[in-house]
């Protein structure tokens, strides 16, 4: 049987602002820091070790991943960065605040632009600053003619995760290495969606909360034995009510 882990980045800057990331690169904060810290520490103490960590190319997943790996004294190991392990792009929502955006269109539609499987939100236009082709950690795939996605919904998420989860990173597991990854709330819902086979529909009621580690037990055929989250259930439960009231209305 394989173990992986599976973990979000921790509070960043725009989850307190409460503000639509994406592709958006922003740093954590001092709380995001300080629930990596405890995840790592979580690790450590239920003797978990790694031989290898993913993660995305957005520094907020970085600085994850190697405070995680800090806090056990791994930070020797390799760490891949690839942006196949990005977050969802969230299009021209980026950088808009998600109670603000649900008063002037309503819940049902940011619900559908956030937690729908195949609706796209709005597209950045191609000449946008944002898009990925103008930005520094994509220039060898625009080198290489790859096509950047400028909106995704959690359907074209799951087409960029699953195949480099199945050619890159199940490989390694395979071999016998330890894997750790550090990605984002969408990602994860991707690989989610990948390993479990979640439908479509109870993909979009799933809320991944920050910086908790999500353990799997993958049968020889990559079967998901048994998933758990890592630590104390009841503030792990209230994360992901947090993560789900993002888009309330502000009253």
């Amino acid at each position: 049987m394989y173990t992986l882990v599976v973990i979000r980045h921790g509070e960043s800057e725009w989850n307190q602002k409460n503000l639509f990331c994406g592709w958006t690169d922003v740093d954590l904060v001092e709380n995001g820091f300080a629930e990596a810290r405890k995840a790592g520490r979580l690790l450590r103490e239920g003797g978990y070790s790694f031989d290898i960590c993913y993660t995305s190319v957005l520094k907020r997943a970085i600085h994850t991943a190697y405070t995680v790996l800090d806090e056990m004294d791994l930070t020797w190991i390799p760490v891949i960065k690839n942006y196949h392990l990005n977050e969802r792009h969230y299009g021209a929502l980026q950088g808009l605040n998600k109670s603000e955006t649900t008063a002037k269109y309503g819940a049902e539609q940011v619900q559908l632009w956030r937690r729908s499987y195949d609706v796209q939100p709005p597209s950045l236009t191609p000449d946008d600053p944002r898009n990925p082709v103008f930005l520094a950690p994509y220039q060898a795939e625009v080198a290489a003619g790859m096509k950047l996605p400028l909106t995704e919904c959690l359907k074209d998420t799951v087409a960029r995760v699953a195949p480099y989860f199945d050619s890159v990173i199940k490989p390694q597991i395979q071999s016998g290495k330890r894997v750790l990854i550090a990605a984002h709330g969408n990602s994860i819902r991707a690989l989610i969606k990948h390993l479990e086979g979640v439908s479509n529909e109870t993909i979009a009621g799933m809320n991944v909360p920050t910086a908790v580690p999500r353990v799997y037990h993958l049968n020889e055929d990559f079967t998901v034995h048994d998933v758990s989250y890592l630590g104390d259930q009841a503030e792990i439960r209230a994360k992901m009510e947090a993560v789900k009231q993002q888009s309330a209305v502000k009253k």
